[in-house]
C-alpha cells in the first residue's frame, strides 16, 4: 500500500476556513487547486483520469474536466484538528486529533530563548531576522551578514517552527545540527511548543545563495499512537519518503528512506521502494514538498502550476510500477493558495485519489475527515485503528 502527500495540494476553503487567517485576512477565499487551474491553467491528464475533476465542488475546476468513466475512487477531506500545518495535517492523516494546537510565533522568539541559544553556540543572534520570514529572503537579507560575523539567522514562519539558517562554509552542518537539537530541548512544553525545529543550510555567495538538500527537521513524537506504530507493532514494514521521517520523529517507521533532493527525487526513492523484493506486504508513506515550500510559500502559480505537470507526468510511473493487488492512495495535507494573502498555509479541504490494478469499479467517496486514510490504511492490513477515522476500504472495490 502507498501513500503519496502532495504537500498544500488544498481543493477548496474548509467550512471553517473563516477562523483561520492569512496575513489578517480569513481563509474563506482560499482555493490552492481552484485558484492554480483558473489563473495560469492546469493540464493534469493522469490525475484526472483518476477522478481528480469529479471531486465535489461549488464550482468545477476550470481546466480539470470531469471523467465520465474514471479509473479510479475520488473524493474531498476536512480536517478535525486545529491547525493547518505540516504536523497537524500529517499526524491527523495517521488517525490523531490535535485539539491543541501548536505554539506560533509572529513577533518573533522571545529573549529568553535566543539568549540560551547564544550561550550555548557561542554565537550571536541577528535579532532583525527574528520574525516570520520567507527562508530565501532570509538569506539574501541576511546572509552577507552572517558571512561577515558568523551569526545565527534564526527566523520563523507562520507555522510552529524555529528555522535557523547557516552558510555551511561560516557554520558547519555538525555544528548547525548540534544547535538546532539545544533548540530542540528548549521548545518541548509551553509556552514555546514547537512542532519542528528546522536546520536550514544554504551555500554559494552574496546574490547567489542556495539552499542545500542538507535540511533536518527535529520534531517532537506524536503524543499518542499513530496507524504506523499499529503497522510497525504488527511487525508490518513501514517505509518513509522524504520528510515524513522526521514529521513522525521516526514514531512507528522501521525504514527511513532518506530526505528527498526534489519531487523528482523522491518519486525515484518511491519507485525505488516499491521494486524492493522484500516489500511484499508493506507500507509507503511519501511526502513531496516541493509544492509546498517552493511554489505555495512564494506565492508562484506558475511554479506551482509547472510543479504539478511534472508529478501528473510521473504518475504512470507509479502505476505501473504496482503490483495487481497494491492500492494507492494521493492526498494532501493542508492547503497554500499561491494567489492568496501573506505566505502562509491555507486552511482547506485535500483531495483523495485511489487506484489499484485490481478495481472493478469506480467513482465517489462521500466527503469524509483526513483520519478516515488511517484508518482505511488499518483495515487494509488487519489492524486497530487510531483516536480517529473512519475506512472507507469497503468503497473500493
Amino acid at each position: 500500500m502507498h501513500l503519496v502527500v502532495l504537500d498544500s495540494v488544498g481543493i477548496g476553503a474548509a467550512p471553517d476556513a473563516n477562523d483561520f487567517v492569512n496575513a489578517g485576512v480569513p481563509d474563506g477565499a482560499s482555493d490552492t487547486l481552484g485558484h492554480i487551474s483558473k489563473s495560469v491553467g492546469l493540464n493534469v491528464p493522469n490525475m484526472a483520469k483518476l477522478g481528480l475533476g469529479n471531486i465535489p465542488r461549488e464550482t468545477p475546476l476550470k481546466t480539470v474536466p470531469a471523467e465520465s468513466n474514471p479509473t479510479g475512487y475520488a473524493t474531498k477531506l476536512q480536517e478535525v484538528s486545529l491547525g493547518k500545518d505540516t504536523m497537524t495535517g500529517h499526524w491527523e492523516i495517521m488517525g490523531l486529533n490535535i485539539t491543541e494546537p501548536f505554539d506560533t510565533f509572529w513577533n518573533g522568539f522571545p529573549e529568553e530563548i535566543l539568549t540560551k541559544i547564544e550561550e550555548f553556540s557561542g554565537r550571536k543572534v541577528i535579532r532583525e531576522a527574528n520574525k516570520p520570514y520567507s527562508g530565501t529572503a532570509v538569506i539574501e537579507d541576511f546572509g552577507p551578514r552572517q558571512m561577515e560575523t558568523g551569526e545565527l539567522i534564526i527566523y520563523t514562519s507562520a507555522d510552529p517552527v524555529l528555522q535557523i539558517a547557516a552558510h555551511e562554509d561560516v557554520i558547519p552542518l555538525d555544528e548547525l545540527y548540534r544547535i538546532c537539537e539545544y533548540a530542540r530541548s528548549i521548545t518541548l512544553e509551553r509556552p514555546a511548543l514547537l512542532g519542528r525545529i528546522i536546520a536550514r543550510p544554504y551555500v554559494g555567495e552574496p546574490g547567489n545563495f542556495t539552499r542545500t538538500a542538507n535540511r533536518r527537521d527535529l520534531a517532537v513524537s506524536p503524543f499518542a499512537p499513530t496507524v504506523l506504530d499499529k503497522l510497525n507493532e504488527a511487525g508490518i514494514d513501514t517505509y518513509a519518503v522524504g520528510k515524513i521521517n522526521d514529521i513522525f520523529n521516526g514514531a512507528g517507521i522501521n525504514h527511513d528512506m532518506g530526505h528527498n533532493k526534489s519531487n523528482s527525487h523522491g518519486i525515484d526513492t518511491l519507485l525505488k521502494t516499491m521494486g524492493l523484493a522484500e516489500f511484499e506486504k508493506g507500507f509507503s508513506f511519501t511526502n513531496l514538498v516541493d509544492f509546498d515550500a517552493l511554489y505555495g510559500h512564494r506565492r508562484d502559480p506558475q511554479g506551482y502550476r509547472d510543479c504539478l505537470h511534472e508529478f501528473d507526468e510521473r504518475l504512470p510511473e507509479i502505476m505501473a510500477a504496482m503490483r495487481e493487488d497494491d492500492l494507492l492512495l494521493i492526498t494532501a495535507d493542508h492547503g497554500n493558495d499561491p494567489t492568496y494573502a501573506g505566505t502562509d498555509h491555507t486552511r482547506e479541504y485535500i483531495p483523495l485519489l485511489a487506484y489499484s490494478p485490481s478495481f472493478k469499479g469506480n467513482g465517489l467517496i462521500p466527503v469524509g475527515h483526513f483520519a478516515d486514510i488511517s484508518a482505511t490504511i488499518a483495515e487494509n492490513f488487519g489492524v486497530e485503528k487510531a483516536m480517529i477515522g473512519e475506512s472507507f476500504l469497503d468503497k473500493l472495490v
